[in-house]
């Protein structure tokens, strides 16, 4: 089976989307990542690994390929985590859901499954939006941040298992909104004058 799970990655503060094409099939136990993917990404599959593990789902042993397409375009970051592990949930028959056509996934794994809060949440939900997608999945500490992108729904998980109960409808996460009048009266203001 090929899961098909969408990402985005910042070149500059262009933001573009990547599809994190993950598939699950019989054969000797093996686990590769390509596309271009850095160190960091390469290392993804530890974290992964045992973060499904200690979520509370079996880790099968089967061969997995990973492909982050484009794959002329070098993938950096840690973020890979969340979309990486979503496919392979899915390949694994956890996740009941098929398609998430206008979703994407942003957040690195915790051993324990934790989402650990990420960085460049912001331009990355602007060109988001820019580009079609009309939910993001985030880490629960950036939802504030993402939020201030008007017209997203802006779902934010602490774990994986939270997130897979989520997906397969058996809780349900609410949408955060953001008052953009609330986050600037809520700004310190400060004593100094700067046009001396």
């Amino acid at each position: 089976m090929l899961a098909i799970i969408k990402t985005m990655s910042l070149n500059g503060l262009d933001g573009y989307l990547i599809e994190v094409q993950v598939d699950v099939s019989p054969g000797i136990p093996n686990w590769d990542i390509v596309g271009l993917p850095d160190t960091s990404v390469r290392e993804s599959k530890e974290r992964v690994r045992i973060a499904i593990r200690n979520s509370g789902f079996e880790f099968q042993s089967r061969k997995i390929v990973v492909n982050l397409a484009p794959a002329s375009t070098k993938k950096e970051g840690s973020l890979f985590d969340l979309p990486i592990a979503i496919g392979i949930l899915m390949n694994f028959g956890e996740i009941q859901t098929q398609s998430f056509d206008k979703t994407i996934f942003i957040g690195e794994l915790s051993l324990d499954g934790s989402i650990n809060k990420a960085r460049g949440i912001l331009p990355l939900c602007i060109e988001a939006k820019k580009l079609g997608i009309t939910r993001i999945i985030l880490p629960k500490e950036n939802t504030k941040e993402a939020a201030i992108v008007q017209g997203l729904e802006i779902i934010g998980v602490s774990t994986l298992d939270q997130l897979v109960d989520f997906l397969n409808g058996d809780i349900s996460i609410r949408n955060t909104k953001s008052n953009l009048n609330e986050i600037w009266d809520s700004e310190q203001i400060y004593d100094i004058d700067f046009r001396m």
